[in-house]
């Protein structure tokens, strides 16, 4: 079963999480396919007929950001407001019906922040509700997600060990 990563990063020449996660998803080219969104679109002008196919021909879909103001970026908010459109994946059909949808994101801080306790006040659980709520929507299945908090502190060999996680991550979705 292939694996399709949305990757989402509004400036991965500069990111560092992204780049690496990247970098190591890149590695499995027969395994995991990477849509950059950014790079491919970017006037925003998204290809909606080549994203379907790519989602229909994948299983498993890993849409991949880092956290932008508690939310998606930009680019991916439109790409799943233009894709996840009425009569393809809602409404008469469903085409991600049964596929397997998680997310992998990188946040800037501590885990501890996200809590009712911590300076955020709100979970991971709590601010991915609406991806969560489209999921299971548009009817497919909702898989564990991957995060890595406090991105600005870690070492690059911690940085190297993560990005190896992901894939591992990757490769056991279909045993969830």
């Amino acid at each position: 079963m292939k694996t399709l990563v949305i990757l989402a990063h509004p400036d991965m020449e500069n990111s560092r999480i992204n780049k690496r996660w990247k970098e190591e998803l890149e590695k499995y080219p027969d395994k995991i396919t990477v849509n950059e969104l950014y790079k491919n679109y970017p006037n925003w002008d998204i290809d909606i007929e080549r994203e379907h196919e790519l989602l229909l021909s994948h299983d498993n879909i890993i849409i991949q950001f880092p956290l932008y103001w508690y939310t998606y970026t930009p680019l991916l908010k439109k790409w799943l407001d233009d894709v996840l459109s009425y009569n393809w994946a809602y409404g008469n059909e469903y085409n991600l019906k049964g596929k397997n949808i998680g997310v992998a994101i990188s946040i800037g801080g501590f885990e501890s922040d996200y809590s009712k306790t911590g300076s955020v006040k709100f979970s991971m659980d709590e601010i991915l509700i609406h991806f969560k709520a489209t999921v299971e929507y548009v009817k497919a299945n909702l898989i564990s997600h991957y995060f890595l908090f406090d991105t600005d502190n870690i070492s690059d060999e911690e940085l190297s060990e993560n990005a190896g996680n992901y894939i591992k991550y990757i490769f056991n979705i279909n045993w969830e």
